[in-house]
């Protein structure tokens, strides 16, 4: 596993990304959670660019900037802006600086809450601005992989086949779960120290960002319906269930849902497929944004794992899928190739935790198990889909903690979760 020392500098994906979409888009706005690396990401580039940045959650740079908002956006060359949702005004400045004409790489912002909550009659630029999403780190970047992962497997489905076995533990893979992709959390060197961090970390989000764009009545019941909703992380999200636990009235809940989304505590993975059929669910999936968050919301431990609780090794299968949809869903963000990805689930009991759609219509089917075997049984919901998919289906994977990666049958195969970072 790659060192983790403060002096080691992790690679983002998104990099190369953003360089190459800076070259069309007259206006780039990366949105993602707080402390995951927009920052970082804003000075690389500005290095590259020989740009200032503008940091809005200084308090004197944003005075100065409210006060000649005009003069900071005629400034030539690229302009950076960091926490651009700080400066409400901005957007409507910057939509009379796009009238005038625009040009390819003009503005690229970074904002830790998501451009479509602002405040209503706030300017958002719909249509005009072209928004990123950053993650926390993959494992691929924490190994210095920089191809893109779907891009790879579109191109050869039975890539993740290898014909070595596994090395990786299930202690190892429990550690890389329980660090999850956040820098600073990453860079901590013990779980007590993690969870220390995660607790500040849940605690101003929730205390301060999401109090500066809802001035909402009952912020004491944030914590606790957040709390709910990890519980229900990769599993099909009922709010009425969450709410009813807090005596929150349904159409509350959802806005305080909405709100949690808002700041990337929580996502939502929509269903897959519903044209397929009548019995396809409709229902999203819920899942915590980072496996490390989750794992500290739920307070699982290594030692509850080690000790073979039956709770914690239930929750821990829910935390597995998290962190592999995580994994999977940060690749297809930076891919274009990849046009739908959702859950598939029928009222027949058949369910994919994970299903990519490429531009031309192929599927790729992934489905994660925290057990070390695989057996026919953990198949039956591809081969369905395979049978109503013919051709477009070009591969579906059983990611599992066993020993070997192999091909079960016509493109289906059993892959070594490692598998996923280490080609």
């Amino acid at each position: 596993m790659t060192s983790n020392s403060q002096e080691h500098i992790i690679g983002r994906q998104i990099l190369p990304v953003i360089e190459q979409r800076l070259t069309e888009e007259a206006i780039i706005l990366l949105q993602g959670p707080r402390s995951v690396g927009k920052s970082t990401v804003l000075r690389a580039v500005a290095n590259k660019h020989k740009a200032t940045i503008i940091d809005l959650d200084d308090p004197q740079t944003r005075e100065a900037f409210n006060r000649d908002i005009e003069s900071y956006l005629s400034m030539e060359g690229l302009i950076l802006i960091d926490e651009y949702q700080k400066a409400t005004e901005l957007l409507s400045y910057i939509k009379a600086e796009l009238n005038k004409g625009t040009v390819p790489g003009r503005y690229l912002l970074t904002g830790s809450v998501r451009n479509e909550s602002l405040a209503s009659g706030v300017e958002t630029l719909t249509g005009r601005v072209h928004q990123m999403v950053i993650h926390p780190f993959t494992q691929r970047e924490i190994e210095a992989r920089t191809d893109n992962l779907l891009d790879l497997i579109f191109a050869n489905p039975e890539l993740l086949l290898s014909s070595s076995d596994s090395t990786t533990t299930r202690k190892t893979y429990e550690q890389r779960i329980f660090k999850g992709g956040f820098p600073l959390a990453y860079n901590r060197t013990t779980e007590i120290s993690r969870r220390r961090w995660y607790a500040d970390y849940i605690s101003r989000t929730l205390g301060q960002d999401i109090q500066e764009i809802s001035r909402i009545r009952q912020v004491n019941m944030l914590p606790k319906l957040l709390s709910r909703l990890a519980s229900q992380s990769a599993q099909i999200l009922n709010i009425t269930s969450a709410a009813g636990t807090l005596g929150l009235e349904s159409s509350t809940a959802e806005n305080y849902v909405k709100l949690l989304e808002s700041v990337f505590l929580i996502q939502r993975l929509p269903a897959w497929g519903t044209t397929l059929g009548a019995r396809v669910s409709k229902s999203p999936k819920i899942h915590v944004v980072d496996s490390g968050l989750l794992v500290n919301l739920l307070k699982l431990s290594a030692d509850k794992l080690q000790k073979r609780i039956t709770s914690a090794m239930s929750e821990f299968g829910h935390v597995l899928e998290t962190f592999v949809v995580g994994e999977i869903g940060r690749e297809a963000s930076l891919s274009d190739q990849v046009h739908l990805v959702g859950h598939w689930r029928t009222r027949d009991g058949d369910e994919i935790d994970y299903i990519v759609e490429n531009i031309e219509g192929g599927i790729l089917a992934f489905e994660v198990k925290a057990s070390t075997t695989v057996s026919g049984k953990d198949f039956d919901a591809m081969r369905k889909l395979r049978s109503t998919l013919g051709v477009n289906f070009l591969g579906g994977y059983v990611l599992y903690l066993g020993k070997r990666s192999f091909n079960y049958e016509d493109r289906l195969h059993a892959v070594t979760l490692d598998q996923i970072w280490n080609i």
